[in-house]
């Protein structure tokens, strides 16, 4: 609620808003503030009064307008309490309201507009990628033999160098690829920010382009889909040039195991049961809003409703998906087997097969150090602390993330002990 009184006369200011017309329906509006990521749908009048109120009309006059234009009468007084509890009023009357967006994080990059990065999306370079992609898949018909293999990705005998040079080349493969997403975003003036985050098990950079509602379903695509275009251009690009171009031994085994680096990360994108790329594309091919989320919280009733019939006792919980449309219903019940599919597999592969790996090779390096202390190879420690200097970085950036993502989690357990105590 304002702590300015709202009267018939009152002259409302908003910040910069974003509307546009619904995908689907034509008698529902999308009306959002793309600085702080906060979208809603609301029926085409409300929308109507949104815009009236902008042109500076008092309260009461847009009331009386949309009454003898549209023949509907809706109480524009609450409509801005409501528009004021989401952010999206600046002022009522002369009087300033307290902005939820200035503090905000800020979009990075603010000096990167369309007139910048607008051809990189052009006719011309969507042919000049097909071109590139279309040359390297008939290379790889024509040579086989430099189709990616997994040994591609050990150019050197000492693991910890192999492993620092390619995490090196494959962090700034991902910033490209995040940076991709970034400008397919800023193409159609959308702000945005590239950061850590994590999905189940990983560790991930993620570009947070949640002002990207204010546009078309149709223009949505080439910001979810930027950044795999740009993997597959790099594979391509780099496999043209081994094929093609006479390059160092040594510069053509980096190559070719940035190439598996990178073909590497595409499988990741297929787990749809997490907010991959393909998540984003899937979830507004299905036309629903909110997938993921949904379909977790549908996950969660089924899961109470399991527990409730062993027990003989009514389920705690409602339904989820009950007040959503028919065709979301569906849609996000059948996601949610796929979520809990997935994620339980996904996280059964990491605690039989990758945490045991992972164990095994800390061991092995920590042993090969202390032989190295004790007579035994030293350039064989060294890249042992190598491997271990990286891993651990890895795992304890992915710790911060997490804590730092999920602070209410560990405020909960904080509170929960004191109350043991």
């Amino acid at each position: 609620m304002t702590a300015v009184p709202i009267s018939a006369e009152s002259l409302i200011g908003f910040h910069r808003l974003i509307a546009r017309a619904d995908d689907d329906d034509p008698d529902v509006v999308v009306v959002g503030r793309a600085e702080i990521g906060e979208f809603i749908e609301l029926p085409a009048v409300y929308g109507e009064a949104i815009r009236l109120l902008r042109e500076r009309l008092p309260v009461s006059a847009v009331e009386q307008r949309l009454a003898a234009e549209q023949d509907v009468e809706i109480d524009v007084a609450e409509l801005v309490e409501a528009l004021t509890e989401l952010g999206f009023v600046d002022s009522v009357d002369k009087h300033r309201l307290p902005d939820p967006g200035a503090g905000a994080p800020r979009s990075h990059f603010p000096w990167l507009t369309d007139r910048h990065v607008s051809w990189i999306f052009s006719r011309p370079m969507k042919l000049a990628w097909l071109l590139v992609v279309g040359a390297a898949l008939i290379t790889l018909a024509v040579r086989p033999d430099l189709l990616p293999h997994y040994t591609d990705f050990f150019w050197s005998e000492y693991v910890g160098l192999t492993v620092l040079v390619n995490t090196v080349m494959v962090s700034l493969t991902l910033s490209t690829h995040e940076m991709m997403h970034l400008m397919a975003a800023r193409s159609l003036g959308v702000p945005g920010r590239i950061g850590f985050g994590t999905r189940l098990h990983n560790l991930v950079v993620q570009t947070d382009v949640t002002g990207v509602w204010g546009v078309p379903r149709r223009s949505r695509y080439r910001v979810y889909l930027a950044g795999m275009a740009w993997d597959f251009f790099l594979m391509a690009s780099l496999t043209l040039l081994v094929a093609h171009v006479a390059l160092p031994p040594l510069t053509k085994a980096l190559f070719q195991a940035l190439v598996v680096a990178v073909l590497m990360t595409i499988p990741f994108q297929l787990q749809v049961y997490m907010r991959t790329d393909l998540y984003y594309v899937l979830r507004d091919l299905l036309r629903t809003r909110n997938l993921f989320d949904d379909g977790l919280a549908f996950a969660r009733y089924l899961r109470a409703r399991t527990v409730a019939r062993l027990r003989r006792h009514p389920c705690p919980i409602e339904d989820p998906t009950s007040e959503l449309a028919p065709h979301e219903r569906r849609a996000t019940r059948v996601y949610s087997v796929f979520l809990i599919i997935g994620a339980t597999v996904s996280l059964t592969a990491f605690a039989l097969f990758a945490a045991p790996i992972a164990i095994v090779a800390l061991f092995r390096a920590i042993g090969a150090i202390v032989d190295g202390f004790n007579g035994g190879s030293a350039l064989l420690a060294l890249d042992s602390g190598l491997l271990l200097l990286i891993e651990g970085a890895i795992q304890a950036l992915f710790v911060v993330t997490f804590v730092r993502n999920h602070r209410h989690w560990f405020r909960w357990r904080r509170s929960a002990d004191q109350g043991s105590a």
